[in-house]
């Protein structure tokens, strides 16, 4: 039987990266903090406040989001949005991940390559 412990850590591993996907995936379609994380949340990507902030803002300062601050509503709030570059590694990543499942259903049916 495998320990709570660690099949939260190997899941906790395997989610760290497909977090970048999904996020990037999510910011098509402009949104604040709180919002993704639900929605993120909603499709199966469960993901802390404390770790959804600082990739929001490793993500921009590598120019594969952009930002802007929406003053119009009572409580201003910072909506994200996957820039240029970053839909382009995104198409680059989401075709590396379907190389991984493609390898990975391989491995499991017991096909050679």
């Amino acid at each position: 039987m495998v320990s709570d412990d660690l099949l939260r850590t190997h899941l906790q591993e395997l989610r760290r990266g497909t977090v970048v996907v999904a996020s990037l995936v999510a910011l098509r379609r402009p949104d604040y903090g709180y919002a993704l994380l639900q929605r993120l949340t909603k499709h199966g990507f469960p993901v802390d406040a404390n770790t959804l902030y600082p990739l929001l803002r490793r993500l921009e300062e590598q120019g594969l989001v952009t930002s802007e601050w929406n003053t119009e509503e009572s409580r201003p709030r910072k909506f994200y949005r996957t820039s240029d570059e970053g839909e382009s590694i995104l198409r680059l990543l989401l075709d590396d991940l379907a190389a991984i499942q493609i390898s990975v259903t391989g491995l499991t049916e017991g096909m050679d390559r």
